[in-house]
């Protein structure tokens, strides 16, 4: 591993906590992702709201209370399922509301900030999603993969993001070993979600808020992964380093302050639309 990097707790009001991550000016060293929340919500703590020049990505686990009511400026309404995953590319600009869909119930979660290359942040906002009985599942001894963003072996996610990144939802029985593959010049990070795994034999503890991070390599490579005292689960998310400055302001994200100040000045001109 290249370094280990510490999580942040979160909390926005009563309804929402977080175990969160963000990179830094260059987006390093998650780069190129912007940042990940491991978060439990359970209000409405995200009414409407703008993104522009990346991607925002919602991805629920399987023992998720209750499921998301997502909705946007494009005309999206959906229900993120416990399982499923909703992929929304803000590009120029989009507003977007989610909450969770019974009220009394917590969504627990993945909420995943991924940059976009800086001649594709000025794009047309889109929106994709996949359901839960369709994210490939993989089955080794000992483990089960469910694959909702890139390519695992010869398993690959059925959803095609506009950036090259992948999430792969990992279950370690006790004891059991996997060695997961990142594809070449992807760099990678492991988020523990519960129980104690060993990163190529260094202890990660999903209540201690830190996480391993690999550098891109020239060729493809495996990391080793091994649950520790018990069962347990955790999250790989891979991508090709975009390596370009990121200008924040707000829930924006852009790589120029040029273009972050246009952005902001189309919002407050009603360019993104409404729900």
């Amino acid at each position: 591993m290249s370094k280990i990097i510490q999580l942040h707790r979160m909390n926005i009001g009563n309804g929402f906590r977080a175990y969160s991550v963000r990179g830094g000016k260059m987006a390093e060293p998650i780069d190129p992702f912007l940042g990940v929340d491991h978060a439990w919500m359970s209000a409405a703590t995200f009414p409407a709201h703008p993104h522009a020049g990346y991607c925002a990505v919602s991805y629920l686990f399987l023992n998720s209370e209750t499921g998301i009511e997502n909705r946007d400026s494009l005309g999206t309404h959906n229900r993120i399922q416990p399982g499923g995953l909703h992929w929304t590319t803000a590009g120029r600009g989009a507003v977007h509301s989610e909450v969770p869909a019974e009220a009394g119930k917590t969504v627990h979660m993945l909420q995943i900030f991924v940059n976009l290359a800086a001649d594709h942040q000025d794009s047309a906002p889109s929106a994709l999603s996949i359901e839960p009985q369709d994210v490939p599942l993989v089955r080794l001894p000992g483990a089960k993969i469910r694959v909702a963003l890139g390519q695992f072996g010869d398993v690959q996610s059925p959803l095609q993001a506009p950036t090259d990144v992948g999430l792969f939802d990992i279950s370690l029985n006790d004891s059991a070993e996997l060695s997961v593959p990142i594809a070449a010049g992807h760099s990678a990070f492991i988020m523990p979600i519960f129980g104690t795994v060993l990163v190529d034999g260094q202890s990660f503890d999903a209540n201690e808020l830190s996480l391993p991070v690999f550098a891109g390599q020239p060729m493809s490579h495996e990391i080793k992964v091994q649950a520790r005292h018990g069962n347990a689960k955790f999250v790989v998310l891979s991508g090709m380093p975009l390596a370009q400055p990121v200008h924040w302001q707000g829930p924006f994200a852009m790589a120029s302050t040029a273009a972050l100040a246009e952005r902001v000045a189309a919002y407050q001109g009603g360019e993104f639309g409404s729900i």
